[in-house]
């Protein structure tokens, strides 16, 4: 954290110190983490902030279904000259801050005979799925372990987002509640996905309950932000302005994109509804729900409501149509990643992975312009970006696709190839990953999942 001079500090504390939110009536806006606010440690009425003189680590993790094409996903080299394959190349302005993690898996899901089902819910927990149709079973994610530990720091424990509803049909002769979910409450109980962002947004909002989309909560708290200005300082000032600025821009763009007149995948039956307009509708094209939804990711963390977040780009066995990507034409997700290796649908399926890896770096990006003191968000972040297949075609679990941005508090190093399949290490278990990242984010466990261990290098 920048030094401030005492004077500074002093002439703050009566009023800076007991100020960590924008008020007005209808409205309550949680500030970012700025240099000018000294350590506090308050009692909201709802929640503990905690002391804290440098900006907290925070985790997301953004999943995509299906797996990849192996061809294409790879990387060699170390720091700015390292060389990423066809599949990545969206984050090639970002290998200096990013690990490309090879050859980590889950024991129980390798082994499990539904090669979708038994190998999505266990992502973040290692966890056996239950074959018996009729009990729901898995394990708790390293998420909700970070949630029930750190989250009461925070006004929410953790964002659990997606972009496809949670799916309640049969498939290998289990519930798609597995395929819809990578966030588990108790090894019974996935966690609830929110798909909505107006919700995420109103969740984000304390006090607003009721306040109408089409009046922005800048209008509520304009003059207790004016206010807050004279108290900080230049840099700070600048911060607060650029914060605001993205809480009306996401306003701005959730009005529009529910009011978009496209639809993504298979068309209805009729052009017009025939029930009343419900309030507050998903956005009606398929980019523009991923975007706000990360935005959403990263205002949450910016504003530290929550330090923890997932976000489902899509389910497994996705029903979604990226027919809006330029050469994918005629099938689904599932059918281009399922493809029996014919030349033009792996050429689609392509398409895809790489739109999906760009949907990461945006949000790498995004949180790599953010100062919180002398580091970046990212600099106090660990994204990791992953499936639970590598080869889709194939269904192989033997190894995920899984890349680490961040420097996790800014000691994490970065610009590395980590392929713990190919040095033949012999602790290459994704939940020992899992325990290296609780560890950064001050949770430390003797064991997870099917590990005891942690990852080396991590």
């Amino acid at each position: 954290m920048t030094l401030i001079s005492k004077s500074i500090q002093q002439s703050l504390s009566s009023s800076v110190s007991r100020r960590h939110f924008l008020r007005a009536a209808g409205a309550t806006l949680a500030l970012p983490w700025l240099e000018s606010m000294p350590s506090r440690a308050e009692d909201t009425g709802k929640r503990v902030v905690v002391n804290e003189a440098e900006a907290p680590v925070r985790f997301a993790c953004v999943f995509f279904s299906n797996g990849v094409e192996p061809v294409h996903w790879w990387a060699k080299g170390q720091g700015s000259s390292m060389q990423l394959g066809p599949g990545l190349q969206a984050m090639a302005p970002h290998v200096e801050e990013m690990n490309f993690l090879g050859g980590l898996f889950n024991e129980q899901a390798r082994e499990h005979k539904s090669p979708h089902l038994g190998r999505i819910p266990n992502l973040l927990s290692g966890g056996w799925v239950s074959t018996d149709p009729d009990s729901i079973r898995c394990g708790r994610t390293m998420d909700q372990v970070l949630a029930e530990k750190i989250g009461g720091r925070t006004a929410l424990k953790s964002l659990v987002l997606g972009i496809e509803p949670t799916e309640l049909r049969l498939e290998d002769g289990l519930s798609m509640l597995y395929g819809s979910s990578i966030s588990w409450s108790s090894a019974t109980k996935p966690t609830t996905k929110e798909i909505y962002p107006a919700r995420v947004f109103e969740m984000l909002v304390d006090g607003a309950e009721g306040r109408k989309l089409d009046r922005s909560v800048l209008d509520h708290i304009a003059a207790d932000a004016k206010s807050l200005r004279t108290e900080l300082t230049g840099s700070d000032r600048q911060k607060l302005d650029e914060y605001l600025e993205s809480i009306r821009d996401i306003e701005k763009r959730i009005d529009h994109a529910s009011q978009e007149g496209r639809l993504e995948g298979w068309q209805p039956t009729i052009t017009e509804p025939n029930i009343p307009r419900p309030n507050d509708a998903l956005p009606q094209d398929v980019p523009t729900h991923m975007r706000l939804m990360l935005d959403l990711i990263v205002l949450a963390f910016q504003m530290d409501k929550t330090r923890i977040a997932t976000c489902m780009l899509n389910n497994d066995l996705s029903q979604m149509n990226f027919g809006f990507l330029e050469g994918v034409r005629g099938s689904l997700h599932l059918d281009l990643t399922h493809n029996g290796r014919d030349p033009e649908l792996e050429a689609m399926y392509l398409k895809t992975n790489q739109y999906h890896v760009e949907q990461f770096a945006y949000l790498v990006d995004r949180i790599k312009q953010i100062q919180e003191g002398s580091r970046t968000l990212l600099d106090n972040s660990l994204l990791l970006f992953c499936s639970n297949l590598f080869d889709g075609d194939k269904h192989e679990a033997d190894q995920m696709p899984m890349l680490l941005a961040g420097r996790g508090g800014g000691d994490l190093p970065t610009g590395r190839v980590l392929d713990y399949l190919e040095k033949g290490d012999d602790n290459r278990r994704a939940c020992s990953l899992y325990l290296s990242l609780m560890d950064r984010m001050g949770v430390e466990l003797n064991e997870f999942g099917d590990s005891r261990k942690r990852l080396s290098d991590v």
